[in-house]
């Protein structure tokens, strides 16, 4: 115990310094240059960021949800056609803005960057129509880290319910980063994740989600609220909200091509994918697991629908991975992922202990859900066992009290990954 709470202790200590808030610049008139993280390799850089004019903030003291923050950040006006130029690593690049005000920077590397820190200052400079400055971050993952973690933030990490469009506006906007429910234990299940096995791996966190880039900040004070590894929270989308479009754009594809980016940029390296049951991360991880045989170790899905559609979907995954001799767990708490994970060699056996410790802390944490399990001994009997309805039975054993069990399906051949 006295361990678990050295780990805990010195991991709070160092994300406080990580996760502090991003740079923002704006001038006198309103206008504002904000850089998202960003992140890359020891090749090439990425970074996407905003120019807008945004009203004053006159209600300085008013909480942080509020009507005038919905309104602000919903409907900021984007500068377009604004040259903005970076400069990082001996190279740099001018790009201008699109007509919602975003620019995105793709430098290629002519000095790769020290690999005894984790984040890079990368300078970005307004041209026009004023000439603002502010020093981005990027992510560059060290030498010794060996996955990358991609992980959907909605009703994942966080519960949002946002298959509701006016409750998520609500929980968006209304309501601030404090009243964000994390599921309990996630926040140090990414923290162990992002530790590896080894502790001190440092893998890249890369975070998903549905929301527009105009909850950046919020979501960016929820990380740093309950200590979650910051990354660059660069999967939003936007929305395209305005007062004659006011819903947002549909974004099919959004997830599936940053991901399969993500694959690309880091080639070398294996990836662990997390997500829920309730949007389309089981289609979109069932893809990716086809296209890019042999690249994910494992997927973890928590369950949080019933429906016989979504549970039609999960089957589909739970064989593609068995096809491709990985591991899949379909889980109910976080403490079972954990569990799975250490298993598997992707975190320390220590983080067992914070995990859980952390999950005790939630006052209205369910009991641990019992785990069902589907191996066999080949990739090919494994998800046989799956298409015979083996995954049907194990979720409709031991759910009548109304906790779903933790489902684990993957070869024997895949228990240490």
């Amino acid at each position: 115990m006295r361990l678990a709470t050295s780990l805990t202790d010195a991991a709070r200590s160092a994300l406080r310094f990580l996760a502090r808030p991003v740079h923002v610049v704006r001038d006198d008139g309103g206008v504002v240059l904000q850089p998202y993280r960003g992140y890359g390799s020891k090749e090439e850089i990425f970074l996407i960021g905003r120019v807008f004019r945004e009203p004053p903030r006159r209600a300085e003291g008013a909480p942080l949800g509020s009507l005038a923050r919905l309104g602000r950040h919903l409907f900021r006006h984007g500068i377009g056609a604004a040259p903005v130029l970076a400069r990082f690593g001996g190279a740099e690049q001018r790009v201008v803005t699109d007509a919602d005000g975003y620019f995105r920077i793709h430098l290629e590397i002519a000095q790769p960057p020290p690999d005894d820190r984790l984040w890079h200052p990368i300078p970005l400079e307004l041209l026009q129509p004023v000439r603002l400055e502010v020093e981005g971050e990027l992510f560059i993952p060290p030498t010794r880290c060996r996955s990358v973690v991609i992980s959907d933030i909605d009703d994942t990490i966080m519960e949002s319910r946002v298959a509701s469009l006016p409750r998520m506006l609500w929980r968006l906007f209304l309501q601030g980063a404090h009243h964000r429910l994390a599921f309990p234990g996630m926040a140090a299940l990414l923290r162990a994740f992002h530790r590896g096995a080894s502790g001190e791996a440092f893998n890249p966190m890369l975070y998903v989600s549905r929301s527009p880039w105009s909850n950046y900040e919020i979501l960016d004070e929820f990380f740093h609220l309950h200590l979650i590894p910051v990354g660059p929270l660069l999967f939003l989308r936007e929305w395209g909200m305005t007062l004659q479009n006011p819903l947002p754009r549909r974004g099919k594809s959004h997830k599936l091509d940053m991901i399969r980016h993500m694959l690309a940029l880091y080639r070398e390296l294996p990836f662990v994918l997390i997500g829920d049951s309730g949007q389309r991360d089981p289609e979109i991880y069932t893809r990716l697991v086809r296209e890019h045989p042999g690249r994910v170790l494992a997927i973890y899905i928590r369950n949080v629908s019933r429906s016989p559609e979504r549970r039609a979907a999960i089957e589909a995954l739970a064989a593609e991975v068995a096809a491709a001799g990985s591991s899949l767990l379909l889980a109910a708490d976080s403490l079972a992922m954990a569990e799975h994970a250490v298993e598997h060699g992707l975190i320390a056996a220590e983080a067992l202990a914070e995990v859980a410790a952390e999950r005790a802390q939630e006052p209205e944490a369910p009991a641990p859900a019992t785990t069902r399990t589907i191996v066999r001994p080949t990739p090919e009997k494994t998800r046989a066992a799956v298409e015979r309805g083996r995954l049907d039975q194990a979720l409709d054993q031991g759910a009548a009290g109304g906790t779903p069990p933790n489902v684990v399906v993957e070869p024997e051949d895949s228990r240490r990954l």
